[in-house]
Parts: C-alpha cells; structure tokens; sequence
C-alpha cells in the first residue's frame, strides 16, 4: 500500500497504517475580542474603527461621540453600493474607497480643540490657524470639505505648486476671510502673482520663502502689481529626527533657508523699507514626528528664530510649524517607528504651546498666532479603500481528503533512497528530517527534469510532497509536540517566526492605491471587514492584478514588539461562490494622490458614507466619481478610444474570416463588444466570477 500523508487544519498525529492521520483538538472557542487583539484594531483603530457583534468592521463616525446605534457597518455600505441601481444600489464594483466625512469634520474639532485647549491651560496670549495641504489630497470633495467645516475655525488650505494654488484660491472664496492661505515651494513669477492676486480678491495669503533669490521676485512682481506681499521665510533648523520621514529635516535637510541666508534676506528688506512684510516663520521637522523631546527640541529652535526676527525689527504675527503630526499605523505608540508615535494630539498641541511661549517670554516677544499643516493626521482616518480577494494558492500543497502519496515512483535508485528516507521521517512525525529529504528531492528532481529525464506528472508530485513536507514542519517541530493532546499548530511558535501558507490575489494595483507600501514600506493596517466573529487560520500575503513582482503586500501591523512587523496576515478560508471583502485603513494620505497607472490600472470608485440619525445602524451614500473607465486611462495615454474603435472595425472588414456564413452582422457584434469595454471598469468584475476556494487553512 503507497504511503500516504493525510493533513488537517488542526494537527497530524501517527497511526500504525502506513499513512499519517488526523486526530481531533480542543480549540478555545474564537470572538470579536480576539480579532480585534489579532489585529490591533483598539490601538491604531480608535475611536473611529471597532469589530461589531455580527463579526463586522464599523466606522464610528463620531469618534469617541458616537452613540450606540450610529455605528456604520462596513460591509453593509459594500453591499449596499454593489447593489444594482435597478434595486437602489448604486451599481458599483470593488475596489472602493470608502469616505467618512464625519470622520474628517471630526479630526479638524479634535486638532482645533487641542490646541484651544492648551492655549487656554498654558495662558498664551496667541490664537491657532490651522492649514490643510492640498498635496496630502487634493480632490475636491476633500478639499471642500476641509473648508466647509473649518470655517468656524479660520481653517485654511496650503499649497505647493501653481495648480494648488489656483485650486486652493477658489475653494477658500467660500471659505473663512481670516483662513490663511499659505503658499510653499519653489516660485516663478507666474506663481508669485497669483500669490499677490489671490491678496487683491481679499484672500490672506502668505508666501513662504525657500531660497532667497525668490525674494526679489516678489519685491519685483509687487511693485509691478502695486499689491503688497505678506512674506513668510521657511527656516532650515538644526533639529534632525531619525528614519525615512526625518530625511527632510537637519543641516542637510531638502527644503529652507540658512541663518546666513535669513540675516541676508533680513538686511535687504530693511534696505528696499519692506522689513514690515516678514510677518512668518515657517519650518517643517518631517512627517511623523517620533516624540515629544524631538518635537520640543525643534518648536523651540525655531521659536527663538521667530523672537530673533521680531526683535530685529520685523513685523512677525505667525509661527507655522508645519507639518509633523503623527498618527499611530501600528498601534504600538511607539516613538522608535516610522509607523508610530509616542504622544497625543492632546500632548502634541501642548507641547507646541508650551515651547512657543517659553522662548517668547524668555525673550519678551509677543506670543504669536500658531498654525500648522497636519495633513496627515487629519485625514488619514476618514478613508477606507475595501477589495475583494479573487482566488487563493496555496503554499502547503493540494491535499485531497485521502492524502497525498509520498511513494514517488521512476526516480533513480539514489533518491529513491531519499524518499524511503522521507516516508520513514513522516511516518515517525520527524517533519523537520523529512523536509530535509524533499529539499533533496526537489533539488536533484529539478535538474533531471531540465535534462528530459522526468516527466511533468513528477516534477508536480515532487513539489507538492515538498510544500506538504514544509508546512507539516512549520506545524509542528517535534514527534512529542505532535503527541501532545493538547497541542495546536496554531499556537506553534511566534508569529514572526511563521511562514506564510498561501498568497491570497486580491482585485487591486498595489502601484494605484497603496503606492507607498512599495515606494517608502509602509505600513498601513489591513482587516477582513468580516468573518471576525471567526478565527482566521490561513497566513497569507497579498498579491495584486500587476504584472510586477513588487504588486504584493508582505508586510503588516500586528507585532507584539514595538516596530517590528508580522511577514503575513492572518485570514480566513474562502468559501466558493462568497465575496471575501479586506479594507485598508489610515489611508487617506497621499495615497490617491501619489498612485501612478502601472498596467493602465485606474482610480478606484469613490462614495461617500454619512451616518443616518433616524434609523438605527443607518448610513447613505453618495456617489463622488465612478473610478477611471478603460477609456479615460488610455486617453492619459493619449489613446483616443473613437479612432480605436475605427481601426478595428476596418481591419475586422478587412479580414477574410469575418464573415461566418450564417448570415449573422459579425462586425457589429464585435465592434459593439469593443466598444462596451471601453466603458467598463479597469479593475476585474467578481460579478459572476466568486473567488477561488483556499486550500490554504
């Protein structure tokens, strides 16, 4: 009788056959609490994002004022927009991104009452004018939003290029008259007498200095336009922080102006009699800030730049800090990450607070008005891109419920040798010996295979009894922990330490929606938006549609360890014929404007999620744009799909097998065809295609 290896999901115990079979576990019965621990969801999540009873992700749209019943569920928003029009969805296909306003309205309260608050414990005499950049998202829908609710506030908008500033221009026309309107980056005049214009339109706008020859454009420009400027300088500080974000920041840092080059600008202006235009200091330390002593350090070198300026005479009124402020990707509040921080936006706000006035009183300066530009942590949470998985390969090898044979047959008589040493291994629970005789075995087979001594049919046998023989070790390391009656592979050792057992395919572009998993490796959490009322068994890494080896997700939140991370996702099975939906979260920073169209893969549908006071667990939903058409991509390309369509139809003319003889218009058939696709989506339609049932548990 041929050996065979028979597998469970739970784990592998010896029997006196010549096979391995199953014997059943004791499994402590799975929750919501212990998906949410899984994936950290409390500590990045919070208070926006939780597990419901049902096992589903909910956004509270209200953070911590969220009242029982105004949670929104995520995965009945998805259906709900899938749903075809004809039965009052809004006929749109996955991926998606999800917007919460009220998320967004949310974070610019909690960002303007952080500050309000500090201001008021700490009795500084300034006020707060926050900013949003454009560059984080510079979508309408977004941009105007920022406006609308930060009216209340003299919420502004930041700008670093020509087409920001014109975009930036308009929307702040319904926006706050005292809303700062800061502009950055490098000018040339064009840019610097839009900036002057938007002043004459009554727009308090502010241009930022990054080299000094820019000056006397601006000098120039003002004369000529008879409008007087309101110039900021952006100063390089000293003050340096560690990883990928601080690379901006230090002596050598990308962006500002030198203390020489600040005193040179300072001398020409009190020359030219313009020493009462400087109004604004302006730094920026890089993205994600780690910690307070980092944050504290630079505020205050830069405080003492602004009391310096003022005492020299300058008519200095505002500080922007710029950007900086952290959100916590991982969930650790760690301040030795890229993908955390170690403070608050309560404790960031007051530290800022703290620092200005200190180096003011110090120096008996005026407190001045405060602004920054935290992009990224005032939208990243209102976002959630959701796709679906397509299909599932599974890194263990196909099993079928009798087992897999280990008696490879027409090998030579060495590795025959090897693989009675094998099944010896297998049959005595030594998985790790017997994995050292399929690496053999896989090895030396594969080389024969290239000299046209095996056939196909074997090579294919050989490779799945080494994936089987893999993840049998990876299970268990011992015959005593095999024997264990309590013993549970899924308990078996770290989860750093555990290689992923399949790679799951999802229905997205890596490059177009999460570019900066690939471009700078980060992190953003990743969650099954349901089944979390279930434990997840399968280790999986995400591939996406691209034809590019760097199209993959392999590295997640979830580490116990402070800035380490996990090499796969714990999932669950898919089940034929049902839709398995993920969503990535905190997001909604520089992602859609940073995606770029690898594989003419384009922009995904955008709705918009509002809460729906009178029904309990209620939401609507609003349409922002349908995703880029196959059409729209190829027209960036400059692919016009009209003359397209005119070519393949004279050349289906032209073909001597267009015609197929039943009397049936073929032209117009395929040309309709055609020109149906153009309108379709670039993404796959799942519509009729369920995924591919996993092998992988």
């Amino acid at each position: 009788m041929s050996p065979l290896l028979a597998v469970s999901e739970d784990r592998f115990a010896v029997s006196k056959a010549s096979s391995i079979r199953v014997s059943p576990s004791f499994h402590k019965k799975w929750n919501t609490a212990k998906s949410s621990s899984l994936y950290r969801i409390d500590s990045w999540g919070a208070p926006y994002f939780s597990v419901s009873a049902a096992g589903t992700m909910v956004v509270m749209p209200l953070g911590s004022d969220t009242k029982p019943g105004e949670e929104i569920d995520l995965l009945a928003v998805v259906k709900k927009v899938s749903k075809p029009k004809t039965k009052g969805g809004l006929g749109l296909q996955t991926p998606i991104i999800l917007r919460f306003p009220e998320v967004l309205h949310d974070r610019l309260w909690r960002l303007q009452s952080s500050f309000n608050n500090a201001i008021l414990s700490e009795g500084y005499d300034g006020c707060f004018r926050g900013v949003f950049p454009v560059k984080c998202n510079q979508d309408r829908p977004v941009v105007e939003s920022i406006v609308e609710f930060g009216k209340p506030f003299n919420f502004g908008l930041e700008a670093g290029s020509k087409p920001e500033l014109l975009l930036a221009m308009t929307t702040l026309c319904r926006g706050s008259a005292e809303a700062l309107l800061v502009c950055n980056g490098y000018k040339d005049a064009d840019y610097i007498c839009l900036a002057l214009l938007a002043r004459r339109i009554g727009l308090n706008c502010v241009i930022i200095l990054e080299q000094e020859a820019e000056l006397d454009l601006v000098l120039s420009m003002s004369r000529k336009l008879g409008i007087e400027p309101v110039i900021g300088l952006r100063s390089k500080l000293s003050t340096k922080h560690g990883g990928h974000f601080g690379e901006t920041s230090g002596d050598n840092g990308k962006f500002g102006l030198s203390c020489t080059e600040i005193m040179a600008i300072v001398n020409k202006l009190r020359r030219a009699g313009k020493l009462g235009c400087l109004q604004v200091l302006h730094f920026h330390m890089g993205s994600q800030i780690p910690s307070l002593p980092v944050l504290n350090d630079g505020v205050s070198e830069a405080a003492h730049i602004y009391c310096e300026l003022a005492l020299m005479g300058a008519a200095m009124k505002l500080l922007d800090i710029g950007g900086g402020l952290g959100i916590d990707y991982d969930g650790t509040r760690s301040s030795c990450s890229d993908m955390s921080v170690g403070y608050t936006i309560e404790e960031y706000a007051l530290q800022v607070v703290q620092a200005v006035r200190n180096a003011c009183d110090l120096k008996g300066v005026k407190h001045p008005t405060l602004c920054s530009e935290s992009g990224r942590a005032l939208i990243s949470h209102h976002s959630v891109l959701v796709f679906d998985v397509l299909s599932c390969d599974s890194n263990k090898g196909t099993v079928t419920e009798n087992g897999i044979s280990l008696d490879i047959e027409g090998i030579p008589h060495d590795l025959k040798i090897v693989n009675t040493n094998l099944i010896r291994c297998a049959r005595a629970c030594d998985y790790k010996g017997a994995f050292e005789c399929a690496e053999v075995l896989k090895h030396r087979c594969t080389e024969l295979f290239k000299q046209g001594q095996l056939r196909l049919s074997q090579l294919a046998t050989i490779n799945e009894t080494h994936k089987v023989m893999h993840a049998a070790m990876m299970k268990g390391k011992s015959s005593t922990h095999v024997g264990s009656m309590d013993w549970n592979p899924h308990n078996e050792g770290s989860d750093n330490t555990q290689t992923p057992n399949a790679t799951y395919h999802i229905n997205l572009s890596i490059f177009r929606s999460m570019p900066d998993t690939w471009a700078i490796g980060q992190v953003f959490p990743i969650v099954p938006i349901q089944r979390l009322d279930e434990e997840p068994k399968v280790r999986a890494t995400l591939s996406d549609l691209t034809c590019d080896s760097d199209g993959k997700v392999s590295s997640f939140v979830g580490h116990e360890m402070k800035g380490k991370r996990l090499n796969h996702l714990k999932v669950h099975d898919l089940q034929a014929g049902k839709s398995y939906y993920m969503g990535m979260f905190l997001g909604g920073a520089y992602q859609e404007a940073l995606g770029s169209l690898h594989n003419l893969f384009g922009s995904t549908c955008v709705v918009n999620v509002w809460k729906n006071g009178s029904v309990k667990h209620g939401f609507r939903v609003s349409r922002v744009n349908n995703g880029q058409s196959i059409g729209d991509v190829l027209k960036v390309m400059h692919y016009e799909p009209s003359e397209m369509i005119n070519t393949l139809k004279l050349h289906l003319e032209s073909s001597s097998h267009f015609d197929n003889g039943d009397g049936i218009d073929t032209t117009t058939i395929v040309i309709q065809k055609v020109i149906r696709s153009f309108s379709s989506p670039t993404y796959l339609s799942t519509y009729n295609h369920p995924p591919s049932k996993a092998h992988a548990s």
